[in-house]
C-alpha cells in the first residue's frame, strides 16, 4: 500500500522528525500559516472556515449537478435507483470521516503537547485502518450485490439501474477514505486551502465527467457512477502527495511490526473510533433516514414518492455540509486548545461556531421554502407528477436546517473535546431513535406531510435534549461554585 511504500524510517527520537534541507521536497505551494494556540479565534475560525465552506459547496453542487444530469438525462427512476445506493456511500463516508475526525482530534492534542512523533504515528494508523474496513465493504458488495441493494429497500423495476451504479462505483471507494480522513488531517496540518483544492478539483472534475457520460457518451447510469469513482480516484492520490510531498508536521510513519506495537496500534485505533464515531453515526443516520425513508414512501405513494424523496436527498447533503463545514472548521482550534489547557480559547470558538451555524441553518431553511419549485425543477420536469410531490415536499424538509446545524456544531465541540459518550448520544437522538419513529407515526397523524417532517422533527427534539442537559449541567457548576465560596 501506498501508505508503507512512504514513510520516514522509524526512529526514537523526536529529532529525527525535522525534515533537513537536503530531503525536503521543494515545495510548489505556500503553505498556509496557522497558529492553533496563540492566534485570534476569530481569524483563525474564519482561515479555516470560508475554504472549508467553499469546498463544500463545490461538494454540494457536485450532488445537484449528478441528480440534474441523470434525473434529465436518464430518468426519475435512476434517481430512485442511485438513492437505493447512497446508504452504502454514506456507510463509507462515515468510516472515513470517523477515522479522520479520531485521528485529528488525538493528533490535534498531540500536538498541543509537542508529540509530533505520536501525531504521524495515529495518521498512519488511522488510514491502514480505514483501508482494510474498505477493502472488506468493497469485497462483500461484490460478492453480495443482490441481496445488498433490496437490503437498502430496492424493488425489482430499479434492480438492473442500482446495481450497474453500485458495481462502477466500487473501484473509487479506497481513493475516497484517503479524501475523506485526509481532509481533516490536511487542515489540521495548516492547509485549509489545499484540502479546499481537492474538494473543488474532485467536484468539477465529476460534473465534467457527468455530463460528458450521461450526454455525449449515452452511458446511462453507468456513466454517472464511473464519473464518480473517476473524480475519488484523483482526490485520493492528491491527498496521499500532500502528505508525500507538502507536508508540514504531519507525515506517513512506519509502524514496528511487533506484538506489542500491535496490540498498541489496536488500542489507538480503538481509540479515534470511539472519539469519530458519532460523526461515523451522522452518515449512518443519512442512510437510515434514506432507507426507512424509501420504504416509508414506496409503501404511502408508490416509486414516484421515492423519485420526490431523492430530490430531498440530494439537496440534504447541502444542508449537512454547509453545517458540517462549521463544526469541522472549529474542531482543530478546539482540541489543540483543549490539549493546551486553554479552555477560554475553546468556549470562544464554541460562541462562534454556533452563531455561523445560526445564520447559516436561517439562510438554508429561507431558500428551500422560497425556491422549492427551483429546486425540483432542477431534477425532475416539470409536467412530471413527481414534480409536484417534492414541490410540496422540500419546504417542510427544510424546517430540518436551523436546528440540525446547531446539533452538528454541539457534537462537534463535544468530539474534540473527547467527550464521545455525549456525541454518541446526541447524534443517535437525532439520526435514529427519533427519527425512525417519526417516519413511522408522522404520516399517521399529518398524512403526506409527515414523512418530510420527520427529519425537522428528530432535529428539534435533539436540540432540545442537548439544550436541556447543558443548562443542567451549567445549573450544577453554579451550586457547585456556590457552595465551594
Amino acid at each position: 500500500m501506498i501508505v508503507w511504500i512512504y514513510t520516514i524510517h522509524n526512529s526514537d527520537t523526536l529529532a529525527n522528525f525535522a525534515p533537513s534541507a537536503q530531503n525536503q521536497p521543494r515545495r510548489h505551494m505556500e503553505r498556509d500559516k496557522l497558529d492553533f494556540g496563540n492566534g485570534k479565534i476569530n481569524t483563525l475560525f474564519r482561515a479555516m472556515f470560508f475554504p472549508t465552506l467553499i469546498g463544500m459547496v463545490f461538494n454540494s453542487a457536485l450532488n445537484i449537478c449528478d441528480g440534474m444530469f441523470v434525473g434529465h438525462g436518464v430518468g426519475s427512476e435512476a434517481l430512485a435507483a442511485i438513492n437505493i445506493v447512497a446508504p452504502l456511500f454514506l456507510i463509507c463516508t462515515g468510516v472515513g470521516l470517523m477515522f479522520g475526525i479520531g485521528a485529528s482530534v488525538i493528533g490535534g492534542i498531540r500536538l498541543a503537547e509537542g508529540n509530533v512523533k505520536a501525531a504521524r504515528i495515529i495518521m498512519t494508523q488511522a488510514y491502514i485502518a480505514g483501508a482494510i474496513i474498505f477493502g472488506l465493504i468493497v469485497l462483500a458488495s461484490l460478492l453480495f450485490t443482490r441481496p445488498l441493494l433490496y437490503m437498502l429497500g430496492c424493488s425489482p423495476a430499479l434492480e438492473t439501474l442500482a446495481t450497474d451504479y453500485l458495481l462502477w462505483l466500487l473501484p473509487g471507494l479506497v481513493f475516497f477514505y484517503l479524501q475523506c480522513a485526509g481532509m481533516m488531517l490536511i487542515r489540521l496540518d495548516g492547509s485549509p486551502r489545499y484540502a479546499m483544492s481537492v474538494q473543488i478539483v474532485a467536484a468539477v472534475l465529476n460534473i465534467f465527467l457527468d455530463w460528458y457520460m450521461v450526454f455525449p457518451l449515452a452511458m446511462g447510469i453507468k456513466g454517472a457512477s464511473m464519473a464518480t469513482s473517476i473524480s475519488c480516484i484523483v482526490a485520493g492520490l492528491m491527498v496521499v502527495s500532500y502528505f508525500i510531498f507538502f507536508a508540514g508536521k504531519l507525515r506517513f510513519y512506519r509502524l514496528r511490526m511487533s506484538l506489542k506495537s500491535l496490540r498498541l496500534s489496536l488500542r489507538n485505533i480503538g481509540y479515534m473510533a470511539r472519539i469519530g464515531f458519532a460523526t461515523f453515526i451522522a452518515e449512518l443516520a443519512m442512510g437510515v433516514m434514506m432507507v426507512t425513508g424509501n420504504y416509508m414512501f414506496l409503501s404511502c405513494i408508490g416509486e414516484a414518492g421515492v423519485a420526490a424523496f431523492s430530490v430531498g436527498c440530494y439537496l440534504f447533503p447541502i444542508i449537512f455540509s454547509i453545517s458540517n463545514a462549521v463544526a469541522q472548521s472549529s474542531q482543530p482550534i478546539i482540541s489543540y486548545n483543549y490539549g493546551g489547557g486553554q479552555l477560554q480559547r475553546v468556549r470562544q470558538a464554541l460562541r462562534l461556531a454556533l452563531l455561523t451555524a445560526c445564520g447559516c441553518g436561517i439562510v438554508i431553511s429561507a431558500a428551500m421554502w422560497t425556491g422549492s419549485g427551483l429546486l425540483a425543477g432542477v431534477f425532475i420536469d416539470t409536467a412530471d407528477p413527481v414534480y409536484g410531490i417534492a414541490t410540496a415536499g422540500l419546504p417542510l424538509l427544510g424546517l430540518c436546517a436551523l436546528p440540525f446545524a446547531l446539533n452538528i456544531t454541539f457534537i462537534g465541540y463535544y468530539q474534540s473535546c473527547e467527550q464521545a459518550g455525549r456525541s454518541i448520544a446526541y447524534m443517535m437522538l437525532r439520526g435514529i431513535i427519533f427519527m425512525v419513529p417519526g417516519f413511522i407515526l408522522l404520516p399517521r397523524l399529518f398524512g403526506i406531510p409527515g414523512l418530510w417532517l420527520a427529519i425537522p422533527v428528530s432535529e428539534l427534539l435533539t436540540l432540545c435534549v442537548i439544550a436541556m442537559s447543558r443548562a443542567l449541567s451549567a445549573g450544577k457548576s453554579r451550586r457547585a461554585a456556590h457552595g465551594t465560596s
